[in-house]
């Protein structure tokens, strides 16, 4: 039987530039594709993962989320 192939992925950060540029031509030399961000791509992805966190399941009554947000939280 054949045995799919799963994808494998990695997020690596580094303040360098310079390093940064190493990595990339070290997974071209080897054949892995890359992709280099967007600080617009880091926040969305950031925040995806915020909100899958946050997922409770529950209905939340919206009119009364956003009155405690505008009073501050308080009821």
């Amino acid at each position: 039987m054949y045995k799919q192939k799963q994808m494998e992925g990695a997020i690596l950060h580094t303040e360098s530039r310079k390093d940064l540029d190493l990595i990339l031509q070290l997974a071209k030399k080897l054949g892995i594709s890359s992709k280099k961000l967007t600080q617009e791509e880091i926040e969305d992805y950031g925040l995806s993962i915020a909100i899958a966190e946050g997922k409770t399941g529950e209905y939340i009554d919206t009119e009364l989320y956003l009155k405690k947000l505008r009073n501050g939280g308080k009821d």
